[in-house]
């Protein structure tokens, strides 16, 4: 696996975060070969010079806030157990967030909006999600993205999107077996996920589905694969959390609806969802 092109030699604090991260690579439920070593082959990618050098930078500058940290600076892989039967997918890593902490939606706003929704209804150990090794679980649920490399700005470009797209076709045929719905956080994911989804042996209806907040589109099986219901959210991004255009009930309701499509609540979401209901 490549270290940081560039950056300064690897000390203590480093190793202990590419150990906080590498940790999370063997979930349970993947056989030898599986997801495991597919998201450490996406930690050494380096295909996208653009997003190197960027992802690399930052890392190297850091921010004031973390000078203390050792940023990850490499390909952020998927997060959860690889018998997922709910698939997160988002847009990239944030470059303070994941690429500094090595974990999907951890360290950065977008998370502390994502979390506390995750663990009220029922699908997170903890609300919060701070660094690699803070003990956080995800009970049947995974998140990936279509991107792995903090972009500038946010913002990939649709041939890195492309190139990446690989990555989370491979992805989805690891987890085929067992996954039954997904949510995709914003349109840049939905773009990025309805060709992953044909790639990968599911049936995406033409026209394709347009994004919106609430939509549900249910892709019929290839061979041998279940049918997979994909549901559309408002991405976590501050621009929509900070306006209200997405609430926590809303991302709430949506998650919900996915995880019992999942099989995930098959009595009926938690009592912890009911409660939080009005926010």
């Amino acid at each position: 696996m490549d270290g940081l092109s560039g950056l300064d030699e690897p000390n203590e604090p480093d190793e202990r975060n590419e150990l906080r991260v590498l940790n999370q690579l063997d979930e349970p439920g993947g056989p030898p070969g599986g997801l495991g070593e597919l998201d450490e082959r996406i930690t050494g990618c380096r295909a996208c010079p653009r997003l190197v050098d960027w992802r690399e930078e930052v890392a190297r500058t850091k921010r004031a806030a973390f000078a203390d940290w050792t940023y990850w600076g490499r390909p952020v892989p998927g997060f959860g157990p690889h018998d997922a039967s709910l698939l997160l997918i988002g847009l990239a890593p944030a470059a303070h967030g994941a690429n500094r902490t090595g974990r999907m939606f951890t360290g950065d706003r977008s998370g502390e909006f994502l979390y506390p929704a995750l663990y009220d209804v029922g699908l997170a150990s903890r609300p919060t999600a701070v660094s690699a090794d803070d003990g956080l679980t995800l009970y049947g649920t995974r998140i990936t993205s279509p991107v792995h490399c903090a972009p500038p700005e946010n913002k990939p470009t649709t041939g890195e999107r492309d190139t990446c797209r690989s990555w989370l076709v491979s992805e989805l045929k690891l987890l085929a077996p067992t996954l039954r719905a997904v949510v995709v956080l914003g349109g840049f994911g939905w773009q990025a996920a309805l060709p992953a989804f044909a790639a990968a042996g599911w049936r995406v209806p033409k026209p394709r589905p347009a994004f919106g907040h609430g939509a549900r589109v249910t892709l019929e099986g290839g061979p041998g694969q279940e049918a997979l219901d994909v549901f559309g959210c408002f991405h976590v991004s501050q621009r929509n959390t900070f306006t209200g255009r997405l609430t926590p009930g809303m991302l709430r309701d949506v998650l919900s609806a996915a995880a019992f499509e999942a099989g995930l609540y098959p009595d009926g979401p938690p009592g912890r969802a009911e409660a939080g209901a009005g926010s």
